[in-house]
């Protein structure tokens, strides 16, 4: 029996993300057996990316629109330097992610990608990673950043890059397959705003 298997995973996008990152990870959950299908505030196909080329364009499964979070047991939010920016402020995204936290439910995040994290407002005391152009973000909200290939905290997992997708991909499979956190759920329980000179280690 694959790990994944019974598992429903969102995978948060809009036009602009990074294709490796989300490609990537969706092959190595449906590896284990997993049911993966792509969120977007948009309908029809989004547009991927190569660095600043354009990628392929990836169909939709379901309009952000409809998604309920009672229907999937994780969440992956792929990077690009477009699509977290345009999720960040698309208030349906911001609610549908926190409430993956609310229920304690494993969230993936990747270079970029954290972005939708800090303006979901649920990385407070939390120990992170992203593409190092970001790091100051997550500090500023309360995040404690390691510059480290992955993360992973209570049922959050972030890393910096595509080169990190191997590292990323194997632990978003285990931290998937152990389901609900309850560190995941209440994320600023018990862990106070850290100093800014102790935000930032390797």
């Amino acid at each position: 029996m694959a790990r994944l298997d019974g598992k429903r995973v969102a995978i948060l996008a809009t036009h602009g993300f990074e294709q490796v990152e989300l490609t990537e990870p969706r092959r190595a959950l449906e590896r284990e057996g997993a049911d993966v299908e792509v969120v977007s505030p948009e309908k029809g196909k989004i547009q991927g990316f190569n660095h600043f080329d354009k990628g392929d364009q990836i169909p939709v499964d379901r309009s952000l629109e409809d998604a309920l979070n009672v229907d999937y047991d994780a969440l992956l939010i792929p990077g690009g330097l477009f699509n977290p920016d345009q999720l960040r402020v698309n208030d349906k995204a911001l609610h549908f992610t926190r409430q993956f936290f609310e229920a304690g439910k494993p969230v993936a995040a990747i270079c970029h990608g954290p972005w939708v994290l800090v303006n979901a407002k649920v990385v407070q005391g939390r120990e992170m990673t992203a593409v190092k152009t970001i790091h100051v973000d997550l500090a500023n909200a309360g995040a404690q950043v390691r510059d480290k290939e992955v993360v992973v905290d209570e049922g959050l997992v972030t890393s910096r890059t595509p080169d990190d997708l191997p590292a990323f991909c194997s632990k978003i499979v285990e931290e998937f397959a152990a389901g609900r956190r309850r560190g995941q759920q209440r994320p600023s329980s018990g862990r106070g705003a850290t100093p800014p000179e102790q935000q930032f280690t390797g």
